[in-house]
């Protein structure tokens, strides 16, 4: 039996990073990578976030992240603040938590369809991004495209904010076909487990403009982890403050890398599209 087969779920976005929410706390299932695809192909998503009965006490749910690809993820900050808006407007609370393979992330209400997330502390060494061989500065690795004298892009940031980050620095972030470039450098062998790819402009200490070519996804409108990750980059490399502004094509998120304990929290709207209900048999040529 599928598991969304008949499954009840939530069209929304986060600054047009397509999210579909199922909540499957009610009667909990295993999602194959197959039926993720199925899914993608009946409603076009970016992510698929999947809410399952809490593992750790007071958090509100245990989160599955599916890309389009059927291929799971530690974050999506994007679909964090899609899937606390719904659960928030359901229980009538301002805060909730949420457990992901990543660890744990809390989201608080910031104004009306807008919210905080707080995804956690970054990891910067090598072996926890990870990269599949040692860095001893993970700031600048030795990574090029293109010919040598004149590489295309190089020297990327390197972060993993639940999953891993690339951080190409540009002067412009439109200047470069990013989806003919990001499928390479996603899997490039320096990332055994693949990784996003974004390049990133700085227009100030307090504002960068990023685009991103997602792993497991594509290219996309917005990533929230690749936003926090930028901007966490941003600061260790001197060019900008621990507060930033990140301009993505879909809109902007507000990042700060909070100095206290190291947290980045990324704030940022909702918006819902749609409810609907998967096929009885679902296929990759099915509909919702």
């Amino acid at each position: 039996m599928n598991a969304l087969a008949n499954r009840a779920f939530t069209k929304m976005n986060g600054l047009g990073n397509e999210i579909v929410v199922v909540d499957m706390r009610a009667s909990p299932a295993a999602i194959a990578a197959s039926e993720t695809r199925a899914a993608a192909a009946a409603v076009a998503f970016d992510q698929m976030m999947a809410l399952y009965p809490p593992r750790t006490p007071e958090t509100d749910a245990y989160v599955r992240i599916y890309n389009n690809d059927g291929s799971e993820s530690g974050a999506c900050g994007n679909g964090m603040r899609c899937i606390a808006a719904l659960v928030c407007a359901g229980t009538g609370k301002e805060a909730v938590s949420f457990e992901t393979s990543a660890g744990l992330s809390i989201c608080q209400k910031a104004g009306p369809e807008l919210f905080t997330v707080d995804i956690g502390t970054p990891r910067f060494r090598w072996d926890e991004i990870p990269l599949g061989e040692p860095f001893a500065d993970t700031r600048a690795i030795e990574l090029q495209l293109g010919p040598i004298d004149a590489p295309v892009l190089h020297s990327p940031c390197v972060a993993n904010v639940g999953n891993p980050h690339a951080i190409f620095w540009v002067g412009d972030v439109a200047a470069h076909d990013l989806a003919a470039i990001g499928p390479l450098l996603e899997n490039h062998p320096v990332f055994p487990q693949r990784a996003n790819i974004s390049l990133a402009a700085v227009a100030s200490r307090e504002h960068i403009f990023v685009r991103t070519w997602e792993r497991g996804a594509g290219l996309t409108r917005a990533c929230g982890s690749a936003a926090c990750a930028a901007a966490v980059c941003g600061a260790r490399t001197g060019r900008t403050g621990r507060k930033v502004r990140v301009t993505l094509p879909g809109g902007d998120l507000r990042v700060e890398w909070r100095e206290a304990d190291d947290h980045v929290l990324m704030t940022g709207p909702v918006e819902f599209e749609f409810a609907g209900r998967f096929d009885p048999v679902l296929s990759a040529a099915g509909a919702a």
